[in-house]
């Protein structure tokens, strides 16, 4: 074949990539745009049963034919405290075997959906033309749909163009391709490692399930090297896990860290009987071929040997998460507390993932984070009153305002990050979440200057020589204490936007104020009877009206979740 020849269909073939690749990402974005909040319960739902989190696994990436997602979303809940290591671990086991839809699609409906000779396939188009009925609604969630149903078109078409760009396989090549697999398990580990670089290049385990397909339909590859394919295959897509988790929390390295233990475990547990396994697998697929006539019988194979491989590595390995926790628990050690008092992201990533919707999670993940750095910052508070000398005193001094420094800078992120989102492709819900969580950073980052505002107040009483009897510290701290309940409340409500407990919250500042106006009261009777000097009532009325102002802060956060929540009912 000449070089030009060649380089002809190189382009030709990733052409046909493009559209295939494009045709995914299209139909995932739109199954997210239309089921992710639900999806997101889904998940939340999950009981401490390894059935429950397999089971939701599968459906969330059955439906919306992305394990990526779902792993990214599991990951932001674990780290979040609403899912264990184990349940976590159970979710991406359920998301491999969810990937299995995507083989059958392509089989059945790219493989099994008649000629691509025609200029103009009929299928694709087919399912095109459903769209129409969709994507010029006015409803956001029928539009999603469309695009659904599109991307669907789109990939049969782009799977079609793929094979129409496969040139017929040359007999020197095919001798070679054929000297290779003579090798016994040797050859198998090579397909294997193949298999995995060929993932790892391509980026996506969809595109090269399309691709060990196509060469199989081709008689470009023989069933048991399309096996070994598939081995690597599964091998090579937990790379991505593992750089994604790099810039994650201790919880997310672990779970990607099952992913890879999993991904092992399976291929060690296919290698040993590979050949039988091979022979059981083409005799069950010859029977199946009855059925389903139209699909060639190879094809068909691959992704029933696909298939079968994710759901027995599951089965077995579902019996053994207490041990893989264990295992992935001594890969990736708890992180040791010196780092806590510097600035770093957990959960937002460089580069923009691929919906808005994983985004969104992304940075709600961040954002519960932001709190626990807060609540965290106003518990240094009482050691500034109980500080036995100076040196302790500035200690905790330098501890709130490299806090505070760690919150003006974590708002700006997360509101950089949020602002690129918004301006992609977004839905009317997406964009209510973005405002709702651009108005939760302000108010987090206006809780961290407040509470830096009362430590400045302490220092400046401390330097003055300004002392509080007995009943006036009682007083403030019983304030902090009220402050202290409503925080709770308001982290609480970070976790579950669609249930937060906005009564529980309006309580809690109802008790602030009352206890505000009571200090404020006896506070005016105390100087008209000179109880005490004007130095210290400045600095008494400073701090009771510091905390309140931190309590108004705090109801801000849930009163803008709730608010979110409504828009997302109406």
């Amino acid at each position: 074949m000449e070089i030009q020849n060649i380089l002809l269909v190189c382009l030709k073939l990733a052409g046909a990539l493009a559209v295939f690749l494009f045709a995914m990402k299209l139909m995932s974005e739109g199954l997210q745009k239309y089921a992710g909040s639900k999806l997101r319960h889904i998940l939340t739902k999950i009981t401490g049963k390894p059935l429950s989190g397999i089971l939701a696994g599968t459906g969330v990436t059955a439906i919306i034919q992305s394990s990526t997602a779902t792993t990214v979303m599991t990951v932001g809940f674990a780290g979040a405290g609403l899912l264990t290591l184990a349940g976590a671990i159970a979710v991406v086991m359920g998301a491999n075997i969810g990937t299995t839809v995507t083989a059958w699609i392509i089989t059945i409906f790219g493989l099994g959906g008649g000629s691509t000779e025609d200029k103009v396939p009929l299928m694709p188009m087919v399912i095109a033309a459903i769209s129409l009925f969709f994507i010029f609604s006015k409803k956001n969630k029928m539009q999603y749909l469309g695009q659904t149903i599109i991307g669907l078109a789109l990939l049969i078409l782009g799977l079609g163009l793929m094979g129409d760009s496969v040139p017929p396989l040359d007999e020197d090549v095919a001798h070679k391709i054929a000297a290779l697999g003579q090798w016994g398990y040797w050859s198998v580990l090579l397909f294997i490692v193949v298999g995995a670089i060929l993932c790892i290049i391509l980026q996506t385990s969809s595109a090269m399930t399309a691709v060990i397909l196509l060469m199989a339909s081709q008689g470009w590859i023989d069933f048991p090297t399309s096996m070994a394919l598939v081995i690597g295959q599964n091998l090579g897509t937990t790379l991505t896990a593992q750089v994604v988790a790099m810039t994650t929390g201790t919880t997310g390295k672990r779970t990607a860290r099952a992913h890879l233990v999993f991904n092992v475990a399976g291929a060690l547990i296919f290698l040993i009987p590979f050949y039988p396994i091979c022979n059981a697998v083409m005799f069950v697929s010859e029977k199946l071929d009855v059925l389903l006539p139209n699909i060639p019988l190879i094809p068909l194979a691959i992704t029933v040997f696909h298939t079968l491989f994710n759901v027995v590595t599951t089965i077995i390995l579902a019996f053994f998460i207490p041990q893989i926790v264990k295992l992935v628990t001594w890969m990736v050690p708890e992180k040791k507390e010196e780092g806590e008092e510097e600035f770093r992201l957990t959960y937002l990533e460089p580069n923009l993932l691929s919906t808005a919707e994983l985004n969104l999670q992304s940075a709600k993940s961040e954002i519960e984070e932001f709190s626990k750095r807060v609540l965290r910052m106003y518990t240094f508070l009482p050691g500034l009153r109980t500080a036995k000398d100076d040196k302790e005193f500035d200690g905790i001094m330098e501890r709130i305002a490299k806090y505070e420094g760690i919150t003006d800078r974590m708002e700006m992120e997360i509101s950089k990050f949020l602002t690129r989102v918004g301006s992609g492709d977004i839905s009317e819900h997406g964009s209510e979440r973005i405002s709702t969580m651009l108005r939760i950073i302000d108010n987090l980052e206006s809780i961290g200057d407040t509470i830096y505002q009362i430590a400045m107040t302490r220092q400046t009483k401390r330097e003055d020589a300004v002392h509080f009897d007995a009943g006036l510290n009682a007083n403030l701290e019983e304030m902090r204490g009220l402050v202290q309940k409503a925080l709770d409340v308001m982290d609480s409500n970070l976790h579950d936007y669609d249930h937060v407990d906005l009564d529980a919250a309006y309580a809690a500042e109802h008790a602030i104020n009352a206890c505000r106006d009571r200090l404020r009261a006896q506070h005016l009777d105390a100087l008209k009877l000179g109880v005490y000097d004007y130095a210290i009532g400045n600095a008494y009325s400073s701090l009771y009206a510091l905390y309140e102002k931190l309590g108004d802060y705090v109801i801000n956060v849930s009163e803008a979740i709730d608010s979110s929540r409504k828009h997302s009912e109406d």
